[in-house]
Formats: structure tokens, C-alpha cells, sequence
């Protein structure tokens, strides 16, 4: 036999070959098991029951200890218990749902959301990340950039929906995350002539940044995402200077869902 022959059939680089292919293939295993601690076990949509996942390829639950002192745990059992406020267009399963109700309000589509902690984000020291720069009064806006503050936000449809009272900065990154704006009042004129609401109680709500087009010239915010009216329905927020993960996720999906739903027309297809 020659040099590194086991037997007459067998060498140790077939060995070592077979090793490797064993090896490569437990970690293949590991990491899809590992892979499917978020989002597992899968739930169906429309009936709210667990599918008969594979315990093969399921990890056994494993704890977390988070950097606040608690602890979870992936995967973990199904807890959003919410009903699905929409109705199946076909009997097929994948077939699109169609909100039933309010279709801002109904949770599905561009407007759903996860069930986050309702825990603020923080900093590295602790901190609420995202404030009011009321509480963050060490920043400022660029007197090169135009302040938001006191501009008038109009919807997509040129109604006053609110006032811009404060701007939520991001203490970890130092960018402006929201705008702070009280709606609920008579809106007035709207920026194309038309009539506001007239409506009752003052409330503040969140507008992400990133849904906001800030009108330098006229002094003024547009929102391309929903209609003037639609701005007293937006998601409140934890409290007057504190916002949670849940919050943000929610204020997200509301903004989100007035691209599909703030208008009859936005939801037929673009020939």
C-alpha cells in the first residue's frame, strides 16, 4: 500500500474528506436551527394556530439577559393574541387581505407592526435616546436648515392637520427623529383653499422625520403619506416627553399605511 493508505480502499484523505462533509454539514444544521429563533414557531395568519413546525429544525428555547436586567427568551411562545381586522380577497391561502373597518386603524398591510417592548430605546449610558429637544437642550437646529417649529403640516390632499410645537432628536446619532405637533383644533384654510375640520380637544402626536417635507419657502410641512384629517387618529405615544418601541413601531405602521389606504384610488393597481 502507498504512503497514507489505511486500508486498500481507504486513505486519510478520504477521511479527512468525509470529516469535513460531516462537519459542513452539522454546521448547516446548527445555523438554520439558530436562524429561526425570531419569527418561530410560525402562527398562521387567519387562523391564529401554530403550523406543525419540524422539531428538527426548531432550537430549544434559549435566555437573553438585555442590558436593563431582564431577560428573554427565543424562540418563544406565540402572546400577540390581536385578531386580524381584515378578510381574505380569495379562499386560497397567501391570497391579499382586505382591511375590514378603518383600513388606517386595521393593523394589516403597510400598516401592521410588531409587538415591541414598551420600553424607550436608550444610550449607552442609559438614557432615553429619543426626546423632545425641550429635554435635550444641549442640541440645536443649523441656522442654515430651516426650523420646523411653528410651520404649519399639511396632509397629501392640502388640509391643515397641526402645528409643529417640537422637534425629537436622537441623542445617540444627533439626527431629528420627529416632529412634535398638536392636533385637534379648527385647521383652518387649507393650503389649496379648501376647508379644515373643525374638531375639539388639543393632543400631541409624532411625525417621523423621514415622512416630513419641510416647505423652506413657505414655511410649512407637507406630508405625502395621509390627508389632513387623518392626522387626530395617529397613535399617541408613551407620554408627553417619552416614546417606546412599541410606540415608534406603531406611529411607523400609521404613517406607512396611508401610502395603500389614505385613499380609495391608492389602492388600485398603476397601469
Amino acid at each position: 500500500m502507498q504512503t497514507g493508505a489505511i486500508t486498500q480502499y481507504i486513505d486519510v484523505a478520504q477521511v479527512a474528506l468525509y470529516v469535513f462533509f460531516l462537519f459542513f454539514l452539522g454546521l448547516v444544521l446548527y445555523i438554520r436551527r439558530e436562524d429561526r429563533r425570531e419569527g418561530y414557531p410560525l402562527v398562521s395568519a387567519r387562523t391564529g394556530e401554530p403550523y406543525a413546525d419540524n422539531a428538527l429544525f426548531i432550537p430549544e428555547s434559549k435566555s437573553f439577559k438585555l442590558q436593563n436586567g431582564t431577560t428573554v427568551y427565543a424562540p418563544k411562545p406565540n402572546t400577540d393574541t390581536r385578531s386580524v381586522k381584515a378578510t381574505p380577497a380569495d379562499g386560497f391561502p397567501g391570497s391579499p387581505l382586505i382591511p375590514t373597518g378603518d383600513p388606517m386603524l386595521a393593523e394589516v398591510g403597510p400598516g401592521s407592526y410588531a409587538l415591541r417592548a414598551d420600553v424607550p430605546d436608550v444610550t449607552y449610558e442609559g438614557h432615553d435616546r429619543i426626546v423632545p429637544m425641550r429635554v435635550a437642550t444641549g442640541f440645536s437646529i443649523e441656522p442654515r436648515d430651516p426650523d420646523p417649529r411653528g410651520m404649519p403640516v399639511y396632509g397629501a390632499d392640502g388640509v391643515q392637520g397641526g402645528i409643529v410645537r417640537d422637534v425629537w432628536v436622537d441623542r445617540s446619532e444627533y439626527v431629528i427623529r420627529y416632529l412634535e405637533i398638536e392636533v385637534g383644533h379648527k385647521a383652518g384654510a387649507g393650503s389649496n383653499g379648501s376647508s379644515g375640520d373643525a374638531t375639539v380637544g388639543l393632543r400631541r402626536v409624532l411625525l417621523p422625520m423621514n415622512f416630513s417635507d419641510v416647505d423652506k419657502a413657505n414655511k410649512k410641512v407637507i406630508v405625502h403619506a395621509i390627508l389632513g384629517k387623518h392626522f387626530a387618529n395617529v397613535p399617541s405615544h408613551k407620554s408627553a416627553d417619552r416614546v417606546t418601541l412599541l410606540d415608534e413601531d406603531k406611529i411607523a405602521a400609521y404613517y406607512g399605511a396611508g401610502f395603500l389606504y389614505a385613499t380609495p384610488d391608492r389602492q388600485e393597481p398603476l397601469l
